[in-house]
Order: C-alpha cells, then sequence, then structure tokens
C-alpha cells in the first residue's frame, strides 16, 4: 500500500510539474471568452484600388451572400480588406520610375468597384476594414524596381496594377523589403502613414476605420500605435504578430503570440484568423465546415482568410466552391451566426452576455478543446497520463 500511495503521490507531482509548465499558456486558454454560439466570418483581403473587373465579382459575391441567412436572420458576411491605393503607371513611366505617383480608390476610373462595395455594405453583406493605404511601401518598390525588370514594368504598367503579381515580399506594407532581410521604418514615417491612410479611408467610406488587418501579417508595435491614434480598434491576426520579412523572404521575427481578445500595448483588441479557404489553391468546400465546427468546440469564432484573387481568377469556381462551404457549414451547425469582426470583439471585450458563455461546467469543456493546440503540451500530457484526467474533465463538464 505504501508504495502505492508513493507511486500515486510521484504521479501527482509529475502532473503538477507538468501543469506548472505549461501554466502560461493554460491559463490564457482559460481566460480567453467562451462565445456561446457557433460564429463564422468569411474574411476576404485585397479588394480596392486595382483592376476594374473587381466590381462585377464583388456583385456575384453580393448576390450570392445575400442568399444565406443564419437563423436570426442576418445575411452571410464577408469583410472585404479594402487597400486604398495602387501605382499610378503612366506618371511613373513619365519620371523614368525614379518618383512614386498613387492612383488611388477615389478616383474615377474606381467608380463600379466603389459602387459594388458601397452596395454590398447597404445590403448588410459587406463590411470594409483597412488592409492598407497600398499593399506594399512605395520607397521599397520603388528602389526594388531600379534592379528588377519585373518590378519595374509593374509599377509603369498603364492599367491599375493588381499587387498579386508582385514578389511577396514587397507586398507587405510596413517593413522595407526591398532588399532582405527587411529593414524596420521610421516610426514618424509610419504614423505619417498611418494618418494618411485612414483619411483616404474615410473619404471613401464616409467614416473613420475601425478594423485593420497588415498585408501579408507583418506589423509592429510602432504601427499599432499609430492606427490606435488613427482609430482602429481591433486588429485582425493570424494569432502571432511577425515583424520583419527574413533572409528567404518569409514574414518572420515573431515578437508575441495572441488569442481572441487579448488587447494591444495600444487598447485595441485582437481577434485570430485562421481558417485559410482559398478555392483557388484547391481548398475543398468542406474545409471552410469543418474549420467552424472546431472553432465552436473551442468556443472560438470562425475567422475564415480567403482573398480576390480566387474571386477573379477562377470567379465561377471559386463562387460555387464558397456557395458548397456555406450550405456545409449550415449543415453541420445549424444554430451558427454572422457577425462582423467589430461587433464581436466589442461583445469579447465587455463580456456581453448574448455572446459570451460565464457557466463553469461549458468553459471547462471548451478549455479541455482549446489545450490540445498548445505547443507539445498534447504530446507531454499524454506521456506522461495527464491526457486521462483531462479528458475525463471534459466529459464531466
Amino acid at each position: 500500500m505504501t508504495l502505492l500511495l508513493l507511486a500515486f503521490a510521484m504521479l501527482l507531482a509529475l502532473w503538477a510539474g507538468v501543469l506548472l509548465v505549461f501554466a502560461g499558456p493554460l491559463s490564457a486558454r482559460w481566460r480567453e471568452p467562451v462565445l456561446k454560439h457557433p460564429v463564422l466570418v468569411i474574411e476576404s483581403d485585397d479588394w480596392g484600388a486595382g483592376p476594374p473587373e473587381q466590381a462585377g465579382a464583388l456583385v456575384r459575391l453580393s448576390e450570392l451572400l445575400q442568399r444565406f441567412r443564419d437563423h436570426t436572420g442576418r445575411p452571410a458576411l464577408m469583410t472585404l480588406g479594402v487597400v486604398l491605393e495602387v501605382p499610378d503607371g503612366a506618371r511613373i513611366a513619365a519620371s523614368n520610375c525614379v518618383e512614386y505617383h498613387g492612383l488611388r480608390l477615389a478616383d474615377a476610373r474606381f467608380d463600379d468597384v466603389r459602387a459594388a462595395m458601397q452596395a454590398g455594405i447597404a445590403a448588410h453583406v459587406f463590411a470594409p476594414q483597412l488592409h492598407g493605404q497600398c499593399h506594399y511601401w512605395p520607397p521599397a518598390v520603388l528602389a526594388a524596381a531600379q534592379s528588377d525588370d519585373n518590378v519595374r514594368g509593374w509599377l509603369v504598367a498603364s492599367e491599375p496594377a493588381a499587387t498579386e503579381h508582385l514578389p511577396s515580399q514587397l507586398q507587405s506594407r510596413w517593413v522595407d523589403a526591398s532588399s532582405l532581410p527587411s529593414r524596420e521604418l521610421a516610426p514618424e514615417a509610419i504614423r505619417r502613414a498611418a494618418v494618411s491612410e485612414a483619411a483616404d479611408y474615410r473619404a471613401v467610406f464616409g467614416c473613420a476605420p475601425q478594423v485593420a488587418v497588415a498585408t501579408t501579417f507583418v506589423w509592429s508595435e510602432a504601427v499599432e500605435a499609430a492606427w490606435a491614434q488613427a482609430g482602429i480598434e481591433v486588429i485582425v491576426t493570424p494569432g502571432h504578430r511577425a515583424t520583419c520579412r527574413t533572409v528567404a523572404g518569409q514574414p518572420g521575427c515573431v515578437d508575441r503570440s495572441m488569442l481572441t481578445g487579448e488587447r494591444s500595448l495600444s487598447g485595441q483588441t485582437y481577434l485570430v484568423r485562421d481558417v485559410y479557404f482559398e478555392p483557388a489553391l484547391g481548398h475543398a468546400a468542406q474545409r471552410l465546415a469543418d474549420g467552424l465546427v472546431t472553432r465552436s468546440r473551442q468556443g472560438r469564432a470562425c475567422l475564415v482568410e480567403t482573398h480576390r484573387f480566387n474571386f477573379l481568377q477562377a470567379g465561377e469556381a471559386s463562387l460555387a466552391s464558397l456557395e458548397a462551404g456555406l450550405k456545409a457549414a449550415f449543415a453541420a451547425c445549424p444554430t451558427l451566426r454572422f457577425a462582423a469582426p467589430l461587433e464581436l470583439a466589442r461583445a469579447v471585450r465587455t463580456r456581453d452576455p448574448v455572446w459570451i458563455e460565464r457557466r463553469v461546467r461549458p468553459r471547462l469543456a471548451v478549455w479541455r478543446a482549446r489545450l490540445d493546440d498548445i505547443p507539445r503540451f498534447r504530446r507531454i500530457a499524454r506521456l506522461s497520463g495527464l491526457a486521462l484526467p483531462l479528458a475525463l474533465l471534459e466529459r464531466a463538464a
């Protein structure tokens, strides 16, 4: 009996040690708000200044989204990550590619694109959010063009440019990636750029931006501070903040991770977008439904990332895939709700009882479901035997 008690005590000590080592991420997932309802948001980036055929794609998306309603009667929602400017190729060419000039979304050449956006906003199926003045840092692209003929050709093109055709590292707005590894921008340059893009956003949409998503998910604390001064209260993230482009051109220099509901030093609320649905890249419609089921089990909203190129390069096929994905989502979670990121962030921040679960037992089950996404925890819990009492806890809850 003594040996059994000793072995049990050693096992408990082992489990306590594991829990102590992972105390930070374990407690963070307990504090993370738990949603009462399955929530689905389709987040689509890169719309705005650019190819004129966006107008038709936006009209078709609006028509599709209006055919779906959640059980409260709200239509399906797609956020539009808005880009406010592309190069003015004719003027840049006239300067022999030594001066940058921008062509803004407010220009008459984008009247149809703006009209399609506004019609979708009025129908409550589009929610615009700030993606950036440009999908690049203009001085960096101009510098790269001096040695890269493809970049130079992109800059001086006579038709409004598609930023998808830029080298990936140059699509990051908040670093200078004209050479790699990238270099930080001066805080004052960031502040001026954030003020300018907020003003341009207001000129197009009639209100200041309140939600921002950084191009290529590369941004910094200095950007957050500048965004806060410009009125941004919600930042959409992939769950971590990359602050540079590495020697290989990949997003890197991650300086923090975050969960939905956590706050930046400047006071913004973070949301996490981590389900990817790019039909043009072969992602199946079921991927959307599977993501919703998993996030709902974790008490989290399912923010689905998709991009403009799907609906320009493979328009009809991508629309059909989105429609199938929405049907699959309803089949998997009939009580799903649509919500705008701003609404969701405010509900999370205030712990709105309409949206946020406060009862202990449901929160325990959700907390257990979240533990598997902690790096290394699942394996160590299994090897130590801690997985068994945790599974019992989930079932009891």
